[in-house]
């Protein structure tokens, strides 16, 4: 890819709507503009134009908006074409403009641009991704959090306090022959103290926006009509699977996305596990059990009427993964008469099991009772709570460059501590200012770049 090349995609999604949009970038735009529509329109006004052909016929007819470079969205210059929304008048502009010159765009390529060119950082950019794939409102402020800057402000805040403690160790370095030890001053303790306090509030703000784009992957498993569809349909708050008494119901599995306060939730319904001949019932166990390894957490569903010490469970323990948390759920409370009648008694959130076994909540899918505990109950297995002021977007790498800097000044603390190893201490310090740089892209492999902008639209 070289940026002297003009790029041009559809910047709405496939398929036919009221409003089409073709978008270009690049040094051609003004050239190409002039050919399709008779003259370079004014700068940053909305003008009506036809759309011409290699004839001068019209292809399309609609508003032209021209940005010259460097004030458009990626510092080049930028034309949005604002036809019609068919998708054969859609390709019929982009077919006429690479006839002009200008190549498709690949995916995120305009986003690209633009974090090549400074409009944005690599923050920022990734949370343009964020708030197009949004699940939820409280997702889609945190991503306009992050596009606005609070991430990166955030991150270049946290970086001029490792900047200034780097800056503090390397000059007692430099003047070894003071009578003060610079090293052994409570001031640089202090320091470090509140760099680790910094990065302690940016990487729990920076978890919870993980989940709000993320979420959770939670299974429902469990023995045949122990009312996993039953509990799905009340999680989801509408009839999502079919539920009928006859054991097997559930063949294949049953995806549906929920939220809860914010976080999404990615709810899986599997077929009934037991041993049974017929063919196609063992295909829905198979990917049962592959959706289980998968999982972040299982609720193993158990009929209490019908098995109040959870048996199923024990029998089926064994064939879970070892890796993944599980809860049981002890269905049809409501009809279990082995339970306290004391609603206190029956819906208190979980009490431990003998051993090592998983937690225990009671529910009624059928009326409802005890859902609102176990949606508490996923929110917590995930560490998902409100975070003051907000949570900002962010992503499983942004986790990791966080992680990294934290154990970088852990360690750098450690050799002050123990060893008064002033280049030591320095070094690691410029490790955790390194791997703070990789979240806004201040330092980024060519690589990554390919790898993040991989994943947005084409024409985005």
């Amino acid at each position: 890819m070289t940026r002297t090349e003009t790029i041009v995609a559809a910047a709405t999604p496939p398929g036919r709507g009221g409003i089409g949009i073709v978008r270009l970038s690049g040094p051609k735009v003004p050239e190409i503009a002039a050919v399709m529509l008779g003259e370079v329109p004014s700068p940053r006004h909305a003008t009506f134009a036809r759309f011409l052909d290699a004839r001068k016929e019209p292809i399309d007819a609609g508003l032209a908006l021209f940005f010259p470079a460097p004030a458009s969205y990626t510092g080049e210059h930028v034309l949005e074409l604002h036809g019609h929304g068919g998708p054969l008048v859609i390709e019929a502009l982009v077919a006429r403009v690479l006839e002009l010159g200008a190549r498709r765009a690949q995916a995120g390529e305009f986003t690209q641009r633009a974090f090549l060119n400074d409009k944005l950082d690599l923050a920022q950019a990734e949370a343009i991704a964020d708030l197009i794939d949004a699940g939820s409102r409280e997702a889609v402020r945190a991503a306009m959090r992050s596009l606005q800057g609070e991430f990166s402000t955030m991150v270049r805040g946290l970086t001029e306090a490792i900047i200034d403690l780097r800056t503090y160790v390397e000059a007692a370095i430099d003047f070894p022959e003071e009578e003060i030890d610079f090293l052994a001053d409570r001031e640089l303790g202090e320091r470090f103290q509140a760099v680790r306090e910094h990065l302690k509030g940016v990487l729990e703000s920076a978890r919870q926006g993980r989940l709000l784009h993320d979420g959770m992957t939670v299974v429902i498993a469990g023995r045949p009509n122990a009312g996993k569809s039953s509990l799905l349909n009340r999680l989801a708050g509408y009839d999502a699977a079919i539920v009928t008494p006859i054991p097997g119901t559930t063949r294949d599995v049953v995806r549906e996305r929920i939220a809860i306060d914010g976080m999404p939730l990615h709810v899986l319904d599997t077929a009934g596990l037991r041993h049974a001949g017929d063919p196609v019932e063992e295909e829905g166990m198979r990917r049962a059990r592959a959706e289980i390894e998968r999982a972040d957490r299982v609720l193993f569903v158990i009929d209490a009427v019908e098995d109040p010490a959870a048996g199923a469970y024990r029998e089926e323990h064994a064939r879970l993964p070892a890796d993944v948390p599980v809860t049981l759920v002890l269905n049809k409370c409501d009809l279990a008469r082995s339970l306290e009648k004391s609603p206190a008694a029956i819906f208190q959130t979980v009490a431990s099991l003998p051993c090592a076994e998983p937690p225990r909540l009671h529910v009624s899918a059928l009326t409802g009772a005890g859902i609102d505990v176990l949606r508490m109950h996923l929110k917590g297995c995930m560490g998902f709570q409100t975070v003051e002021g907000g949570a900002i977007s962010a992503r499983l790498r942004h986790l990791e460059s966080l992680g990294r800097a934290r154990g970088h000044v852990e360690e750098a603390q450690r050799q002050l501590t123990e060893r008064r190893a002033g280049e030591l201490v320095a070094e690691e310090l410029r490790a955790a200012q390194t791997a703070l740089n990789e979240i806004t892209g201040e330092f980024t492999s060519d690589d990554l770049l390919g790898r993040i902008f991989a994943g947005f639209c084409i024409g985005k």
